[in-house]
């Protein structure tokens, strides 16, 4: 009885395991910003890493097809800047290059398809450039 007992549990453990898979949402995914020297001036360099908080494994071959840099932290959600995809260096990492006009707090708002996930995952992710 004892090895049917675990065979029935692992049967049912490999199931379980399987069905997450069904429920994961895009809430299962974050973006963060890597990158830490933000200056003002062009052609700024940000990196994010977008992570299966699931696994904890990098998310590899998203498909990027929203982006906005703007200064809403400070008050001046108008006051934007155009964001450029650039080739990614690493597995699970996005790099994109906009223009930091000025000082102060922006937000750099994303939006991605990852492959499997019929939500999109979306963030805000805030940064300050300094002078």
């Amino acid at each position: 009885m004892t090895n049917m007992f675990r065979r029935i549990c692992g049967s049912v453990l490999a199931l379980l395991i399987g069905a997450s898979a069904l429920w994961a949402g895009a809430d299962d995914y974050r973006f963060e910003i890597v990158s830490t020297d933000h200056r003002v001036g062009s052609g700024v360099t940000i990196e994010l890493r977008l992570t299966d908080l699931r696994t904890g494994q990098p998310v590899e071959g998203a498909v990027i097809y929203a982006t906005r840099m703007d200064m809403a932290p400070d008050g001046m959600e108008t006051m934007t800047s155009p964001v450029t995809a650039l080739p990614a260096e690493g597995p699970g990492t996005y790099l994109f290059s906009t223009d930091l006009t000025m000082a102060g707090g922006w937000r750099f708002s994303v939006a991605a398809k990852v492959q499997g996930e019929p939500e999109t995952v979306q963030a805000e992710l805030e940064l300050r450039a300094e002078p």
